[in-house]
């Protein structure tokens, strides 16, 4: 099972959205990170054959993108989750169960099982327009597994989940993992270091890093800093080098930041988290 991108290009006039990015995605979760603007939905909405690529090409197990049996393969929430507000929950997924091609009885069977695993059994005959967004959102990700997808495109799907909500949605994800493809992005960086196997970081329309945690970790690694400094000194500091964390006690400041060299005689090495790199590469301030 193999999902490969060879040199994909979305160009918007003279924006690059999208810069010859080239991937190969295998059995396993994918968590794709990124700032607004990275190109993240671009690429997704590519992969899912609703924008169409300036260059280079798209396949599943050698089938192009815009074939049928590609999207016969495809399950996909989008970031801004589309619905019918005076539909039922029930009623919504028999709805887009017949649209994508499912015999009645197995529609049935599919909506019942899908609204239980995201804890909406109990919700199945109330109207959409009475949900709460996170109910929303869990009603997005039970329609993205209609047609048992072997490509699962997720974008933003933790958007108004509650804590409680976002674990079970990440521990759903690691199951769905271990037979299909799974992609999300995200900006909970929390929910990508927990269930992803393989991190993709894109910045500016480019795949930048691609990895386990650990070897996405590399770059900063020894390069994260913590220390307890005074309001001018920490105003300095900020100036200087990449600030992940600021913190105020009393008259200090506690600060976690990112340098190459010890960054003040009071700094004391961090071990390094995703949500590090995470800053690192997207924040205003750069080190020099």
């Amino acid at each position: 099972m193999e999902l490969i991108l060879d040199r994909v290009t979305k160009h918007y006039g003279k924006i690059i959205a999208c810069d010859r990015i080239s991937l190969t995605l295998r059995q396993g979760v994918y968590g794709l990170l990124g700032a607004n603007g990275a190109g993240k939905t671009t690429i997704m909405r590519m992969m899912c054959g609703i924008l169409a690529p300036t260059a280079g090409t798209i396949r599943f197990n050698g089938i192009d993108v815009g074939h049928d049996d590609y999207r016969d393969a495809l399950g996909y929430l989008p970031q801004d989750f589309g619905y019918y507000p005076e539909f039922s929950a029930r009623d919504f997924m028999l709805y887009l169960a017949t649209l994508k091609g499912l015999p009645k009885s197995r529609a049935k069977e599919k909506t019942r099982e899908l609204l239980e695993l995201v804890s909406l059994e109990k919700e199945a005959k109330k109207k959409i327009k009475t949900f709460s967004g996170g109910m929303k959102q869990r009603l997005g990700i039970a329609q993205s597994l209609l047609n048992d997808p072997k490509i699962l495109i997720l974008d933003e799907p933790t958007a108004g989940l509650d804590p409680k909500e976002r674990i079970r949605f990440r521990n759903m994800i690691a199951r769905l993992g271990s037979d299909r493809i799974v992609l999300l992005s995200t900006h909970i960086v929390s929910d990508v270091e927990h269930i992803a196997d393989t991190i993709l970081v894109m910045k500016d329309g480019q795949l930048i890093h691609q990895g386990t945690l650990n070897h996405i970790l590399q770059p900063i690694k020894e390069k994260v800093w913590e220390c307890t400094v005074s309001q001018s000194e920490a105003a300095v500091l900020s100036e200087k080098y990449p600030v992940i964390n600021l913190r105020q006690e009393n008259t200090r400041v506690l600060l976690r930041l990112i340098s190459e060299t010890k960054p003040c005689d009071l700094a004391v090495s961090a071990q390094a988290t995703l949500e590090d790199l995470y800053l690192y590469y997207f924040s205003e301030v750069s080190e020099g």
